[in-house]
């Protein structure tokens, strides 16, 4: 029979004495907390029959911390995925007790955003935020930043002298990304389309500056046309797809660099097979990987959602600390990077 692990062996893989263990676990006098971690870290490796007491102790020291988030389009998947991922992120920190405090934006209505925004912040420690850039929305996060409230940017950036960071990929390396992989997977040389959401999204702004400048330095012999502008809409998006192959018998390829990428998908599937451009989504929901795993679609570009939630509840932590180095101003991530052949 396999004896369970005892306090004198999770002191051992801890490297503390018996009697630090036996005050993390009865909480009878304070103990430091990165001691306290590794007591945790040790019982939870050795399966110590007291992990998960020792888990709600220290769990019971932490601050609480409200982390306000404004996003937009809950009913669209990429924001329905975000939204769980931040959710799983703020409630399982291990710096502070999280509780999430979401809303969510509808209309591209830079008053209404902001008024959000300060409700939010009313009521939460520090907010982060996906937003179009706009006087109104620089106001609100100039007030808030200034009130003492972390603000935090997310996937597209705004308001960058006044917020307190931003967190996303590098929007211009994936422009070019997008650029270099319709080269390789055109059928022949053509016209090529860009479609964003908002012309007040410079993350897309920027998306489409590194797309267009990757042609003109590199292919200079595609054409690319004037970006459509879809309002990250499903409808919108599948229309502007089909109308562009219709208009443009030579067209070769498509880059969505923003939202509506179930349109996207539901566009290309109605243009005929012999014909359909190569294309490149923003996001992996369900309709983008089955169309990857069709061959309909050529390729994903993708913010890494999980990474994202979990470097911005660090990045609060470390805001919120007074004692620690202060947070960097951007936090540029690894983009995520799908193909038919690694997904």
């Amino acid at each position: 029979m396999v004896s369970r692990p005892t306090v004198a062996d999770v002191a051992r893989e801890a490297g503390v004495s018996v009697a630090t263990v036996d005050r993390v676990v009865n909480g009878r006098l304070p103990v430091r907390e990165d001691t306290a971690r590794r007591v945790l870290d040790a019982a939870q490796r050795l399966g110590f029959h007291a992990a998960g007491l020792i888990r709600s102790r220290l769990r019971e020291q932490l601050p609480e911390v409200t982390v306000g988030v404004l996003l937009q389009r809950p009913d669209e998947a990429f924001y329905a995925d975000l939204t769980r991922q931040l959710q799983r992120a703020i409630v399982g920190s291990r710096a502070f007790r999280g509780v999430a405090r979401l809303d969510y934006w509808g209309h591209d209505d830079p008053e209404d955003i902001a008024a959000r925004l300060r409700r939010l912040a009313r009521r939460s420690q520090a907010v982060a935020i996906v937003s179009p850039e706009h006087a109104a929305v620089a106001a609100a996060i100039g007030e808030i930043a200034s009130a003492g409230t972390p603000v935090f940017t997310m996937l597209s950036d705004c308001a960058a002298a006044a917020r307190t960071c931003f967190l996303g990929i590098d929007s211009r390396k994936a422009g070019r990304t997008a650029g270099w992989l319709i080269r390789q997977c055109a059928p022949r040389v053509g016209k090529v389309a860009v479609i964003v959401g908002s012309r007040r999204f410079q993350g897309h702004e920027l998306r489409e500056m590194g797309f267009r400048s990757y042609f003109r330095e590199a292919a200079p012999e595609f054409v690319v046309l004037d970006a459509v502008v879809n309002s990250e809409s499903d409808a919108s998006t599948h229309e502007a797809i089909v109308q562009l192959a219709e208009r443009h018998r030579d067209l070769v390829g498509v880059y969505l660099a923003g939202g509506g990428a179930a349109g996207g998908v539901s566009g290309l599937r109605a243009i005929d097979p012999g014909r359909r451009p190569a294309m490149i989504c923003p996001s992996l929901q369900p309709e983008v990987r089955a169309a990857l795993a069709e061959g309909v679609l050529s390729a994903a570009i993708c913010e890494p959602v999980d990474r994202l939630a979990e470097r911005l509840v660090e990045a609060v932590a470390q805001a919120l600390d007074d004692r620690g180095p202060r947070v960097p101003n951007q936090i540029v991530l690894p983009m995520d990077l799908f193909t038919p052949e690694n997904l």
